[in-house]
């Protein structure tokens, strides 16, 4: 009974961190205007400071045809996953050193997965 009822707490909170992870991409619009002073976000668009960010989702770092991108970035090999995007929003700098992108960081978790979630919406 006892291990039972561990299970079913187990699978209850992993559900719950589960559901938070996915993040709330109406939230995340709202934290994506800190991006957009430096990126821009339309299908078929130009880039800004940053690059073009629509379409970011699945696609491999550093490879927007036209955008000038740092050394290390070109070279880290990435792939914007979620897992990926969340990383590198809570500190571009921490995960590919030496990158040209100023931003430090989103700091809360929610905000994280909520601008992420975002951005999955553009495609």
């Amino acid at each position: 009974m006892l291990r039972t009822s561990f299970i079913a707490l187990a699978l209850l909170a992993s559900s719950i961190i589960a559901a938070n992870a996915a993040g709330d991409a109406k939230a995340g619009a709202g934290i994506y205007k800190r991006c957009s002073v430096c990126h821009t976000s339309e299908k078929g668009g130009g880039d800004a400071l940053g690059p073009n960010l629509f379409g970011i989702v699945g696609r491999k770092a550093a490879s927007r045809p036209g955008y000038a991108y740092s050394g290390p970035l070109q070279k880290a090999g990435i792939v914007w996953n979620e897992a990926n995007l969340t990383k590198w929003a809570a500190g571009p700098a921490r995960m590919v050193p030496g990158n040209k992108m100023a931003f430090p960081g989103i700091t809360s978790k929610k905000q994280q997965a909520d601008v992420v979630a975002y951005l999955a919406t553009l495609k």
